[in-house]
């Protein structure tokens, strides 16, 4: 039995910090600071840390309610190297082939890999001829990547917040010119493939940011690059191990932490914060907040703005939310992969739906996850674990939606899987869980139920997010999905690596 780790005693600043929520964002930057000597201390209203990522077990079937993928490892890694630290002694991942198995209401079922000749077998099952497809995927690719190398050498590496760092470091030239910003992700889509199924595989990826390949720009055609160049994996023993990994780090770091506590407001004096407020009265004095709590309900809830001032964020509109449907059966669905796709028939009516229109998809795209494809464990023998995802509208105020209404929408998911091949599936469904967007805003008090943070839309924001700064009061900064990079794990995880860089550079020209 190797030894406990010794306490990590960085260079003690004698600067302190409290961090709001512990979600990814917040446990990232908290571990950021910490090996930068600040003092930490992680305030959570839930019982446990992750956020969104989290747990569920019921009769033997084991559910991630949260995230499901695993992408871009190497983000993750460098917030444990920050403290000194290797990934690989917290987080085990294994390798997940094919990456995703796509479902079409024509019967045709193609898998997505990145082992080159699965692919081309494959395509091989489409018309218009194998090399073709092939060919046009290169090509799709290359032009990708390009955009892959953009994004990461800037607005990734440098942690850019908003349009005018945007011009500063990569010069108008390249950005009118080399990133493309001029299509939207769907057209750049269709003049790279001529196949309609793989037009509908490379738009949803847009899934991972929770927004419309018809309104998000170009560029985010990026995100297939994360899967092909950099794998796609499962954690071992269920994804919610990347949040104990990371809780024992806390531990290890001397990170205090305080769980089922809840933050009632940030005291604030001019243009500075002061330290948090808890719901039984405790003040908690802080030289910088760092709030993973979303923005938009963190500066009307916790600090009370003026809606004058909410009025100036209603650019950061909420990505999409989703009913999250878990269920447990008493048989193996063999025909799906680990992770699935059932797409609709008109899968720019389902776009338009949920982000124009704001309504629940007549006949939506679901995404569907099997983990006991990898991870037998996740049920019990004999028996299937599905976590089914359909895209939905965010919380409408102006027109709120009921129990009895998802239950409805429900039911239409799945008529719809039954109807593609899952046969039986109420019929042999012994265990069923249920996570409508009420749910998700009561649990996280994520804005209006979002699961994926904030919109990327051209028009609406330019694809930007919050930024991680305060622009009302010099010591806040922000963190987690509704904040530049965005949504998903490895941005969230990243997001709080450049909050504590932004923290230490204003700490440098204080000094």
């Amino acid at each position: 039995m190797s030894p406990a780790p010794q306490i990590y005693r960085p260079p003690a600043r004698g600067r302190s910090v409290v961090v709001v929520g512990a979600g990814l964002g917040g446990l990232s930057a908290a571990i950021s600071l910490r090996a930068e000597g600040f003092d930490v201390e992680v305030v959570e209203r839930n019982p446990q840390i992750g956020g969104k990522l989290n747990f569920r077990e019921v009769d033997g079937f084991g559910f991630d309610l949260g995230p499901s993928i695993f992408t871009l490892p190497q983000f993750f890694r460098s917030l444990f190297e920050r403290a000194g630290r290797r990934m690989e002694d917290y987080v085990e991942l294994e390798p997940v082939a094919p990456h995703w198995r796509n479902f079409f209401e024509d019967g045709l079922v193609i898998d997505l890999d990145d082992d080159p000749e699965v692919m081309r077998g494959e395509f091989a099952k489409l018309p218009g001829g194998a090399s073709r497809h092939w060919e046009q995927l290169q090509k799709f690719l290359e032009y990708a990547r390009g955009q892959y190398r953009l994004v990461e050498g800037g607005y990734f590496a440098e942690g850019i917040d908003n349009l005018w760092e945007l011009i500063r470091f990569y010069g108008l030239r390249k950005l009118i010119f080399k990133m493309d910003h001029r299509n939207r992700m769907a057209g750049a889509i269709a003049r790279h493939f001529e196949d309609e199924h793989l037009r509908r595989i490379f738009e949803y990826f847009i899934k991972y940011v929770g927004s419309s390949a018809l309104d998000a720009p170009g560029y985010m055609n990026m995100m297939p690059v994360i899967q092909f160049d950099y794998g796609l994996w499962y954690v071992r023993g269920g994804m919610y191990r990347l949040a104990e990994g990371l809780g024992r780090l806390l531990d290890e770091l001397g990170i205090g932490l305080r769980l089922g506590c809840e933050v009632a407001s940030i005291s604030r004096e001019g243009r500075s914060v002061r330290g948090v407020v808890l719901a039984d009265g405790e003040e908690l004095a802080a030289d910088y907040v760092v709030c993973n709590m979303e923005v938009v309900p963190a500066y009307e809830k916790l600090l009370g703005e003026s809606p004058r001032f909410l009025k100036k964020l209603r650019k950061f509109a909420p990505a999409c939310s989703g009913l999250v449907i878990h269920l447990g059966t008493d048989r193996v669905y063999e025909q799906l992969a680990h992770h699935n796709f059932f797409y609709s028939a008109d899968q720019g009516a389902h776009f338009d739906a949920v982000f124009r229109r704001g309504e629940l998809p007549d006949d939506p795209t679901i995404y569907l996850v099997a983990p006991t494809r990898t991870d037998p464990a996740k049920a019990p023998e004999g028996c299937d674990n599905l976590k089914i995802l359909p895209h939905i509208p965010p919380i409408d105020p102006a027109r709120p939606l009921g129990r009895g209404d998802y239950l409805a929408f429900r039911d239409r998911v799945l008529d719809k899987l039954e109807r593609m091949g899952l046969s039986g599936l109420r019929e042999h469904t012994v265990v069923e869980d249920l996570i409508t967007p009420i749910d998700i805003e009561r649990m996280y008090r994520s804005n209006r139920g979002s699961i994926y943070g904030v919109v990327s839309d051209w028009k609406m924001n330019r694809a930007f997010k919050a930024p991680k700064r305060s622009q009302r009061y010099r010591n806040l900064f922000f963190t987690g999905g509704s904040v530049n990079p965005g949504g998903g794990m490895p941005m969230a995880i990243l997001c709080g690596q450049k909050v504590s860089d932004r923290v230490v550079a204003l700490e440098a020209a204080r000094n």
